[in-house]
Order: C-alpha cells, then sequence, then structure tokens
C-alpha cells in the first residue's frame, strides 16, 4: 500500500538533524558570549588580543564545523549561512562574506568541472578507458597499473570526481567478466580502491585535477603575499603524486594479488566494446585538444616573458567558452553543475579569509606554537600535514584547508619554515582521505561496489595512509630541497 502524505502534515521529525543544529548552534553562542579571551603570547613576548571581530570569527568557524560535518544542512546552505552570520555579527561587511561566493577560483572551479562533463558527455573517457583495458590484454596485474595510470593522468585536466563517476560503472562491467559469484574477491577489492587511490594521487598534481588545489594556491597568495604559477606548483606536486601512484599500485598488488592471472575472454568483450562505440567522433577529438591545450597552456603560463600575466582563471575558462561555441556543451550541461559542493567551496574562502582578515587566524597560530615550543618547524609541518589528512577524512577537505592552512601560515615566520613547504604538505595531506567511506565521492562508490565492509576499507586505508605520510615525509627532506625548494628562511 501505498504511503499518502496528507498536505501540511510533516513526514517525521528529524532528531538527528535537530540536535545538530541546536548543537552548532550553542557552540556559536558560547563562543560568541564568552567575555574575556586571554591574549596569545608569541616567542618574541608580543601580544595578540582576539578582537570583537575574531571572537565572531571563531564563533562562526564552529558552528559551521558542526553543520558541515554533521550535514544537519546541505552544505551548500550552511555556507550561505557563514556568509549571513559574518554580516550579522559584524566579522565582516556584507561585501567582503559574499565576495569571495562568485571570485576568480569559483569560476575556475565551475570550468574545470564542465571540461569534466564534456569528456562524460563526448564518451571520450568511456573510449579511453577501454583502449587502456584493451592493452592491458585481460592480465589483472596490468589492468591495476593500467587503470590507475588512466585516471591519473584524466585527473590532470579535470575535476578528479568526474573521473570517478564516469569510469566507476565501466570497472564495475568489465569486472562482471572475472567475478563467478557475489562474493568479494581480491580482484575486485584491488580494481575498485585502485580507482580512489590514483584519482587522489592524480587530481594533486594540476589545478584543474581538484577544487582544493584551487582554494589552496587562492589562501596562500591572500595570506602568504605570494603566488605560485600553475607551472610552479606542478612542477613541485608533479613528483609526489607519481611516487603515490606507483607507492599505492605496489600497496595493492600486495594486499590485493588477484587469484586469477588473466580474466577470461576479457580481451574480446573489450574489443566489442570498442567495437561498438566506433570513430572517435568529432566532438571527442575538438574535446581532447581542448582540453588538453588548456592544461600545457595553463603549466607554460610561468615561462612567458616578464611582464606577460595570464591569469589561470582566464585559461582554463577559454577551453570551456569554445566547448560551448562549438555545441559540445550547452545550457543544461551548465544547469547541471554541482551548485551545493560549489557553494561549499565559496563558503570555505569566505570563513578562510573571515579567520585572516579578523586576526583570529594569528590568534590560534600564535597559541599552538606556545603548546608546541619544545618542537622545530618541520616537525610541526609535518604534524599539520598528518592533522590534516585526518580531519579530512571526518569533513569536506576544502573545509580543512580553510582551517588549517591560514592558522598554519600565521605561524610560518615564527618556524622559520618557508610557506610554500606548507602549502604543498598540507594540500597533499588533505587530498588524500583514504580511512572512511564518506570521506570522498571515490571512497564512496568503492563501498558500493560490495567489495570491502567498512571495517575493511578502515584498516587498509589505515596502512595506505601511512604511505602518504612516507612519500610527503621523502619529498620535504629530500626531494624538494634538491629541486630548489628549501626548507627554512634563513
Amino acid at each position: 500500500m501505498n504511503h499518502i502524505t496528507t498536505p501540511g502534515v510533516t513526514a517525521g521529525f528529524n532528531w538527528g538533524k535537530t540536535i545538530f543544529l541546536l548543537l552548532g548552534a550553542v557552540l556559536f553562542a558560547i563562543v560568541y558570549g564568552l567575555a574575556s579571551i586571554p591574549d596569545a603570547l608569541d616567542p618574541a613576548g608580543n601580544h595578540f588580543a582576539l578582537t570583537h571581530e575574531g571572537k565572531g570569527a571563531l564563533a562562526i568557524l564552529a558552528l559551521a564545523i558542526v553543520w558541515w560535518v554533521s550535514r544537519a544542512l546541505p552544505v551548500g546552505v550552511t555556507a550561505i549561512a557563514v556568509g549571513m552570520l559574518q554580516m550579522l555579527f559584524i566579522a565582516r561587511p556584507g561585501g567582503a562574506a559574499f565576495g569571495n561566493f562568485i571570485s576568480p577560483p569559483i569560476l575556475f572551479i565551475c570550468a574545470s568541472t564542465l571540461i569534466g562533463m564534456a569528456f562524460i558527455k563526448t564518451g571520450l573517457i568511456k573510449r579511453l578507458v577501454y583502449r587502456v583495458l584493451m592493452a592491458a590484454g585481460g592480465r589483472t596485474v596490468l589492468v591495476y597499473l593500467g587503470i590507475m595510470v588512466v585516471i591519473a593522468l584524466l585527473s590532470h585536466v579535470m575535476i578528479y570526481t568526474a573521473v570517478v563517476a564516469s569510469i566507476y560503472p565501466l570497472l564495475f562491467s568489465a569486472y562482471m567478466r572475472y567475478a563467478e559469484g557475489e562474493q568479494p574477491t581480491r580482484f575486485g577489492k584491488g580494481l575498485f580502491i585502485a580507482m580512489a587511490y590514483a584519482a587522489a594521487a592524480g587530481s594533486m598534481i594540476t589545478l584543474p585535477g581538484a577544487a582544493r588545489s584551487v582554494l589552496a594556491v587562492e589562501f596562500f597568495r591572500a595570506f602568504a603575499g605570494k603566488e605560485i604559477s600553475s607551472g610552479h606548483f606542478s612542477y613541485y606536486m608533479l613528483p609526489l603524486g607519481w611516487l603515490m601512484l606507483f607507492l599505492l599500485w605496489g600497496f595493492v598488488m600486495i594486499c590485493f594479488r588477484p587469484q586469477k592471472k588473466h580474466i577470461p575472454e576479457f580481451r574480446e568483450y573489450i574489443r566489442l566494446q570498442c567495437a561498438e562505440m566506433g570513430a572517435a567522433s568529432r566532438n571527442e577529438i575538438l574535446t581532447l585538444v581542448i582540453a588538453v591545450t588548456g592544461v600545457m597552456v595553463l603549466l607554460l603560463s610561468s615561462l612567458m616573458p616578464e611582464g606577460v600575466v595570464w591569469n589561470k582563471t582566464v585559461v582554463i575558462v577559454t577551453p570551456v567558452l569554445l566547448l560551448f561555441m562549438l555545441n559540445i556543451l550547452d545550457v543544461h550541461d551548465l544547469q547541471s553543475l554541482p551548485w551545493n559542493m560549489i557553494l561549499l567551496f565559496s563558503g570555505a574562502i569566505s570563513i578562510a579569509f573571515c579567520l585572516w582578515e579578523t586576526g583570529a587566524a594569528r590568534w590560534l597560530a600564535v597559541n599552538g606554537l606556545n603548546l608546541l615550543q619544545s618542537s622545530n618547524g618541520v616537525t610541526i609541518a609535518m604534524a599539520a600535514a598528518f592533522l590534516s589528512l585526518l580531519m579530512a577524512n571526518g569533513m569536506a577537505n576544502v573545509v580543512v584547508l580553510a582551517v588549517v592552512l591560514p592558522v598554519m601560515l600565521a605561524a610560518a615566520s615564527y618556524l622559520k619554515i618557508v610557506p610554500d613547504i606548507l602549502l604543498l604538505t598540507i594540500l597533499a595531506a588533505v587530498g588524500m582521505p583514504l580511512m572512511l567511506p564518506a570521506a570522498g565521492a571515490a571512497n564512496t562508490l568503492v563501498c558500493e561496489s560490495g567489495q570491502f565492509t567498512g571495517r575493511e576499507f578502515f584498516m587498509y586505508g589505515a596502512m595506505a595512509s601511512m604511505l602518504v605520510i612516507v612519500a610527503v615525509a621523502l619529498m620535504v627532506y629530500v626531494v624538494w630541497p634538491m629541486m630548489g625548494l628549501s626548507l627554512f628562511v634563513f
């Protein structure tokens, strides 16, 4: 019998949602209502008072974290609340609070997402994946490696969530050629978890790969007072991303070595799929050329002669305009943008600037340094990266960046450490939330495959996270100094 809902009568009361909404509001009231908060005292003996505006920023942060983590409201709605609360409680004026909602980084994220939509719409991703699987020839070891490499490469040119969303059904269909029942297999576990690991590692290498990278570079420009070009960003992140990729491939091979060396009749199945697709269409070729050209221009923009500035947002928006002009994208694609998540990114930018401009970030940084007086700068930086990795498993990585990066950049002068190191290490850590199913779209899809229990996913993710920290430490102590990025300010 169908359930009939009478107009004006609610279907039920959500106690969990109400409790978290109230908890966020109570934390806001407690922090904002504190009569006096001690000054922060830096190592040189200077006092930093927490202003009324700074106290308001911390109160808004407390509320936003509770609501974002609990999803008591849609994350985009919470982001709008962040802007409104800044206006109401004088943390920042309205023009500043909502000025971050439509800004160059947000346009960059929208453009990268639309490029991903073009890859999906034209069938280009499907064709590339099937070509890789054809080259693997049904050898399970090569299937692992080929899938990880193609996912990483695709995540260089578009938002990685679009990559995993489009590749997952293709992998599931291919896996059905291997499975002999409904029980999980080592190959199934390895195939789907390799998808998530490769997307995370590949997306950290270029700015179009992940929204978090665009926001982090914007925070760095505003808070550290330094520009890092797209080319220089990829120069330092490329060895880290690919090191992680191959380390995680080895991890997958050890933990999930397939029971069968070959997938029966796999090559014939892939050949049939390729035959059904036919020759590459005009739209596929144009999309690939336009997207790759845009990313290459973005990477090479740092080589332009002095005085010639190529704004990264203009560079990435131009290919999107071409895709619309060529009728590869249309208004329906524009309407399909994930506006809830885009508002989340906007809210993260807004709260980060709020913490910085009100002095709350420096107050937190100085108090944190006092708790860690016996530790050196690099140890603190690595500890911040490890903490960021853990936090990113419980909340959106852009929220973690909005909280951690302003505080650590405020602490950079006291640590005598080059702020670029803080940017790169924290960004790498937040981009690899491998332990919890809800930590990202790729993780959720892995668990939806039916290959893992929550406990298994956490156990393997915790081990993989240790490899991530080892790789970041290797870059900080050995590789980046060899590439010209010093650890300390002299």
